[in-house]
């Protein structure tokens, strides 16, 4: 394949010619792409200049992250063309992409020390898209695939970043969620997890969303709260009221937000830029970390608890038990 990247008024053009489309291909275009952000794919249209067959699907792929925008040069219709070029400027409100200003808001800060997160929550609750978001990188693996903790790191908002998705722990046995959880707050050594971010889309909280708060809180102990946030994410503004005043009203996100001391942040989730509060709040909130040793401890105060009150309930069991006095008639 052969592929010409231009960018024109903010439209970045890609054009492919009769050659199946391949992988080799696909990761030049996207490492192109990267030079003008996370927001380059919606700038974009895929132009194919001469009749093709290729139905592949990294070509398939591709139209999908331009939202489905192509053109097809056989068509000889350029006022056809024109009009989808002017869509995209429309959708975009006429906005420009650049390499300096991504480059500038990439720039590590060398004073500024590392940052080790753990997204955590349901299943589906949107723990890789924020992932994504937070360290601007589109190729992550989904954690809801493999169920086990996934580390990704990298240069994000200045600094540099350590970013563990912790898969949904309700309903697994507790032998993996002891397992999964020390293997997730493990992969933040030495220094431990800063901040443990609940993922949560704006809306009602589910049931699964409620049995995995309840894992949570019974793996990690009430010690996990101060290092504690809630990240809210939503398809609208973050400031409309209809938001804003569900969050105020609900009575189990009030609940929610109460145990973790009102810490959260609402972003949109198709704006990237809006992620850089959570890092922002975060260092905000950053004292002593999360570490494997105070997870053990953890640990061990449960265990001792348990036998506590297992002895508790035997000597209840024991007082209760029916006694018998033995006479002479017994026999």
């Amino acid at each position: 394949i052969m592929m010409i990247f231009s960018v024109t008024s903010g439209l970045a053009g890609l054009t492919t010619d009769k050659l199946p489309f391949h992988s080799t291909g696909q990761q030049t275009l996207k490492t192109s792409l990267s030079l003008f952000g996370e927001d380059a794919f919606k700038h974009s249209m895929v132009v194919i200049t001469e009749e093709t067959n290729d139905t592949s699907f990294l070509l398939n792929s591709l139209i999908r992250e331009c939202e489905g925008r192509q053109y097809n040069m056989a068509d000889n219709n350029h006022q056809k063309l024109m009009l989808k070029i002017e869509d995209i400027v429309n959708k975009n409100r006429g906005s420009f992409l650049t390499i300096k200003e991504e480059k500038a808001a990439s720039r590590r800060d060398e004073t500024l020390p590392p940052l080790n997160l753990v997204l955590c929550g349901r299943r589906g609750a949107g723990k890789t898209s924020a992932a994504r978001a937070i360290l601007g990188q589109r190729e992550l693996q989904s954690v809801s695939k493999i169920s086990e903790c996934v580390r990704n790191q990298g240069e994000a908002f200045g600094r540099w970043l350590s970013v563990v998705e912790l898969p949904a722990l309700h309903g697994r046995s507790e032998r993996e969620v002891m397992e999964e959880s020390f293997r997730c707050v493990s992969l933040c050594d030495p220094e431990g997890v800063h901040a443990f971010i609940l993922v949560l889309p704006v809306g009602p909280l589910t049931d699964e969303d409620k049995g995995e708060l309840h894992t949570i809180q019974d793996t990690f102990s009430s010690r996990v709260n101060n290092n504690t946030m809630i990240l809210f994410t939503t398809d609208s503004d973050p400031k409309h009221p209809a938001v804003v005043e569900f969050l105020e009203r609900d009575t189990d996100i009030q609940d929610l937000l109460q145990i973790c001391g009102g810490r959260h942040v609402v972003v949109s989730s198709s704006d990237r830029k809006q992620f850089s509060t959570v890092i922002t709040f975060v260092e905000k909130m950053r004292q002593k970390c999360f570490t494997p040793s105070i997870l053990a401890e953890t640990y061990k105060d449960k265990v001792v608890q348990q036998k506590k009150t297992i002895s508790r309930l035997e000597a209840q069991l024991s007082n209760q038990a029916p006694k018998t006095t033995l006479t002479g008639e017994n026999f």
